[in-house]
């Protein structure tokens, strides 16, 4: 099968290739998922440069979340899943079979079920965002009643604890950098958007309960101003300088500060969000980020366009070569979500259904996405060092 993959850490142009290896066989309690889509997320490239770095076993291919569907089950899995549409949380954890291939094996509860009406893109842009930000509200109980200030509402991880704080019935503000990002907050429902930049912007959240917090170091001060005694904050995110707390104003303000990693949770914490974020998503209260595609082949650009702090979600889109299937897979099932028009993204809206994409095309149709990643590498200084991959 043909996988990215890296066996050394570094810039994505260094160690990131794509080679054709095995394919995974299911092991007791696994399933094997053709893959439709791969998520990537701040981790995955953090991983990868070495920031976070885990033992490579030979090789690694990158990234947790992905969706697809199931195509052979190992023993003491029910047969009955194959041809199950599934979304994927967690597959390279501990693990060489990411889901940047066109095949990935995993633990059988490691792959939930998919709605018919659901993308896959939208499926593998759930996993890690949306487990941590189900993890950051949830923790502690139910949050009847609160008043949530979700940090970044633009970002993954803020996008999805938008939706579920509006599903579990509370009010939630939101803050933002532009009128753009404030855009996609409102879209995800967010009851009042704060652009963290303006001035006012405490005296327009008021007092919250619960604060979902990108970047403690640089949000600080304001969380502090919008707490009262009992304010939970909740932080999931590292910033490239370990922020200098204010222990004083912390203890004057009586807040509870809280430190979230996905990986270290209970698995019956992680069992408990894969099952609620189902559920939300077959009710229709999980909405997507704007998705910017790039085929298997351009996994290099794909990665420096997480890196670079793109708006909206990265999804790399695996090669399948099937007799019934395009190069980046099934017409029908992308065409469910309409492609965002970028460089480096397949405009499939254009192909008709069943449609057979001509691979020899794909190299130069492609080549402007790793000119989009470049440029915004060289912007990147622009990015404020709070909103610069922080995202999970």
């Amino acid at each position: 099968m043909k996988a990215a993959l890296y066996r050394g850490h570094g810039s994505a142009a260094e160690v990131l290739a794509v080679e054709d290896i095995d394919r995974p066989e299911p092991g007791p309690g696994e399933v094997l998922v053709r893959l439709h889509a791969s998520g990537v997320n701040p981790t995955d490239w953090k991983t990868r440069s070495g920031a976070t770095a885990r033992p490579i076993d030979d090789f690694q291919v990158p990234h947790q979340d992905g969706a697809g569907v199931i195509e052979a089950v190992g023993p003491g899995v029910d047969p009955a899943r194959v041809g199950e549409r599934v979304w994927l949380w967690l597959a390279a954890f501990g693990r060489r079979w990411g889901t940047a291939a066109e095949w990935t094996a995993v633990p059988s509860d490691h792959a939930v079920p998919l709605p018919d009406d659901a993308s896959f893109e939208l499926g593998a842009s759930l996993g890690v965002p949306a487990m941590t930000a189900h993890y950051c509200l949830f923790s502690d109980g139910p949050i009847d009643g609160q008043t949530v200030l979700v940090a970044g509402g633009a970002g993954a991880v803020g996008h999805f604890a938008i939706n579920l704080s509006k599903r579990a019935g509370v009010r939630v503000i939101t803050t933002v950098s532009s009128a753009e990002k404030a855009a996609l907050a409102e879209q995800a429902g967010a009851d009042l958007v704060v652009n963290y930049r303006e001035p006012g912007a405490a005296e327009r959240i008021g007092t919250v309960d619960r604060i979902i917090e990108v970047a403690l170091g640089a949000n600080l001060e304001l969380d502090l101003a919008v707490a009262h005694a009992g304010t939970t904050i909740v932080t999931y995110a590292a910033e490239a300088t370990n922020p200098v707390l204010p222990v004083r104003a912390c203890m004057g303000a009586n807040v509870t500060l809280k430190f979230v990693l996905l990986y270290g949770l209970p698995k019956g914490a992680l069992t408990t969000a894969a099952t609620d974020i189902s559920a939300a998503l077959a009710a229709g209260d999980i909405t997507g980020l704007p998705v910017h595609r790039y085929p298997l082949s351009e996994i290099v650009a794909a990665h420096e366009a997480a890196e670079a702090g793109v708006t909206g979600k990265v999804v790399v889109v695996p090669l399948f070569l099937g007799e019934d299937t395009c190069v980046f897979g099934s017409a029908e099932e992308h065409l469910r979500a309409p492609p965002v028009a970028t460089p480096g993204a397949l405009a499939l809206a254009a192909a008709a259904e069943g449609a057979l994409v001509d691979v020899t095309e794909v190299p130069a149709r492609h080549l402007a996405g790793r000119a989009l990643a470049q440029g915004m590498d060289a912007k990147r200084d622009e990015i404020p060092a709070h909103e610069q991959g922080n995202d999970k």
